[in-house]
């Protein structure tokens, strides 16, 4: 799935709970300031949707075009990626 600025690569894993990765590239954001502040960001939106997404292993890639969005954006473009996940598990395991 990719929008927003990220692209989110997903896969099953046989724990009860999910596990994330996150990649901000120095060509993505020149500050650490910037690459903190988009990983702080997905690091919480992900800790508020844990329940939903149990059992799969996600790695969110940031894209040169998410330095441009607000704080408040990039969490709405997360939910949408975290509800296009949750139908995506939905539909397989039925």
């Amino acid at each position: 799935m990719f929008g927003g600025g990220l692209t989110i690569l997903a896969r099953g894993n046989s724990f009860d709970y999910p596990r994330i990765g996150i990649v901000v590239s120095t060509r993505v954001a020149r500050r650490a300031v910037a690459r903190n502040r988009i990983k702080r960001i997905v690091r919480e939106s992900f800790r508020l949707q844990q329940a939903r997404l149990k059992g799969w292993d996600v790695v969110v890639i940031a894209r040169p075009d998410v330095v441009k969005q607000t704080n408040k954006g990039l969490f709405a473009s997360l939910e949408g990626h975290w509800k296009k996940l949750e139908q995506c598990a939905r539909s397989s395991s039925i």
